[in-house]
């Protein structure tokens, strides 16, 4: 198994900036690399590949004698970066998908150094009181907050700078044998996500939408309209894109961390977990809901869930959302429910329920249906 750790580091200033000349370095190769391919296709017909440019390195070298002080793995891995952008492109093109020919990389988006060799380019070093050392080849050794210790063969090692000016690594590590489950539980939930309510559970508990980017928005804007009134290219113009990327990495490091807890407290509950199979990139399209949608984050509580899921030996089912808020959780009865309506009133049976409520129950029941398990009783209401 391929798990990734991400860490905090703390570069010196004269690492900082020998670091930032790396990124610009292998962004210039990654576009050359590019150029280079086009060009072979455009007048020639020929189609070049990964180890055809890797061999044209050390005369890239001898014309620029700058790359020759970057860790070469790091060169390497620049133009595999190439070569996974056309593998993907053509893919995409067999597979008839929307595709997009490969980019060439302005230096703002090129953001991340991969060290590829544990041991040669790499390594790694724990103290005391989440202490630790990371050291890179050509760069030297680095401070590093471990807060949790890495468990498995370190593999891979990706430096990686933010908009707000920090750098984290990002270490894959291979682990031997399976992961160890929870212990068994015989609880069943199923999981209607909303807006209103970030989810409503068929137990009748619900966990509220925190909106974090809506709770930023005022700041959002106060910081955007000071870098509108900077003067471009000055010193104050980059510390106030930094404050504009600052407020970005607020919400999105809020909006992570609650998504992981409620997943942590969701897996250690229930043993079978029901949710939609909801189309999210299909749901944004939607110009009045999008932005609530995005900030919601349902894919990623979605991928999160079914990762940590696996993790733990539980089982997580996805249903057909279609008509799961219209249908009667009591008696099947269907009728249509504008979004406007919160209460869902059956005219058959007389059941008054919450409409997400509703649909948490319903979605219970298709997923023991699929799993072949016995469905809960409803909670009384």
């Amino acid at each position: 198994m391929i798990k990734a750790y991400c860490y905090r580091i703390y570069p010196t200033k004269k690492q900082t900036r020998l670091l930032s000349q790396w990124l610009a370095l292998c962004c210039e190769l990654y576009n050359a690399a590019l150029q280079e391919r086009r060009d072979a296709y455009h007048m020639v017909g020929k189609q070049l590949g990964y180890s055809h440019q890797c061999t044209e390195l050390p005369e890239c070298k001898a014309v620029r004698p700058e790359l020759a002080e970057v860790n070469s793995q790091v060169l390497q891995d620049a133009l595999k970066r190439v070569d996974r952008a056309f593998e993907n492109f053509f893919r995409r093109l067999k597979e008839g998908q929307p595709s997009g020919y490969p980019r060439f990389r302005s230096r703002f988006r090129y953001d991340s150094l991969t060290f590829k060799q544990y041991g040669n380019s790499f390594s790694l070093k724990s103290g005391p009181k989440q202490k630790g050392t990371l050291s890179l080849s050509k760069i030297g050794q680095i401070k590093m907050v471990m807060h949790r210790p890495i468990k498995g063969t370190p593999k891979t090692a990706t430096v990686k700078r933010m908009a707000t000016g920090k750098w984290f690594v990002s270490i894959t590590v291979e682990t031997e044998g399976e992961p160890e489950p929870l212990p068994p539980s015989e609880a069943q939930v199923g999981i209607d996500v909303g807006l209103k309510t970030f989810a409503y559970l068929s137990t009748g508990e619900h966990i509220a939408n925190p909106r974090f980017f809506q709770g930023e928005e005022h700041q959002l804007a106060r910081a955007q309209r000071k870098l509108s009134k900077a003067e471009k290219g000055s010193k104050e113009r980059q510390q106030r894109r930094k404050v504009v990327a600052r407020v970005y990495e607020r919400v999105s490091f809020r909006r992570e961390n609650f998504i992981r807890q409620q997943v942590a407290s969701l897996i250690k509950r229930f043993g079978l977990i029901a949710v939609e199979a909801l189309m999210v990139r299909n749901l944004v399209k939607n110009p009045r809901l999008a932005k609530s949608i995005a900030d919601a984050a349902w894919s990623s509580f979605f991928a999160h869930l079914l990762c940590k899921a696996e993790d733990a030996g539980r089982a997580v089912v996805r249903v057909n959302p279609a008509y799961t808020s219209q249908s009667c959780s009591s008696c099947g009865h269907r009728q249509e429910m504008p979004l406007s309506v919160r209460i869902y009133e059956c005219p058959v049976c007389g059941l008054v329920i919450d409409r997400d409520h509703n649909a948490s129950i319903n979605i219970l029941e298709a997923a023991c249906g699929r799993a072949g398990r016995v469905i809960p009783e409803a909670p009384a209401l």
